[in-house]
């Protein structure tokens, strides 16, 4: 599986908007957080998943959501090619990653937040998650 966007929209009328991404399934999400970075340290990286699939949507303000696919979990190439995709919450778009990549979070606004839809239930995640150092791949602007 690749990762890909999964387009919604928004409608607005005299009551206010609502943003929706109607082809977003809930079928397999077992859990949510919310990501707030701190101006100090916009970026968050590199969290690597061998099972769970991340399905991130942009709440307030606007995300760099930067991943790797894994190519060796002990040791990953320095060479992986990172494909960047920014989310914005004036663009309903749903960002799904597919278990087998490593992601970073780079905050681009003050306040912003990030919604993450896992597949993993929390009691299987010390068998999943994967760290590497926030500089193991570097993140040109």
């Amino acid at each position: 599986m690749i990762p890909k966007i999964i387009q919604g929209g928004n409608f607005s009328d005299h009551r206010g908007t609502i943003s929706y991404v109607n082809d977003f399934s809930f079928e397999d999400i077992k859990r949510f957080y919310i990501i707030s970075n701190s101006d100090e340290n916009p970026i968050r990286a590199w969290q690597g998943h061998k099972l769970d699939a991340k399905n991130f949507y942009c709440l307030n303000g606007s995300f760099k959501i930067h991943y790797v696919k894994i190519d060796n979990w002990e040791n990953p190439s320095k060479d992986l090619a990172i494909e960047t995709v920014i989310v914005s919450d004036l663009d309903s778009k749903i960002v799904h990653i597919p278990a087998g990549y490593a992601n970073a979070i780079e905050s681009l606004e003050t306040n912003s937040k990030l919604i993450s839809f896992s597949t993993l239930p929390l009691s299987n995640v010390s068998e999943d998650d994967v760290r590497y150092d926030s500089d193991y791949w570097e993140i040109n602007g």
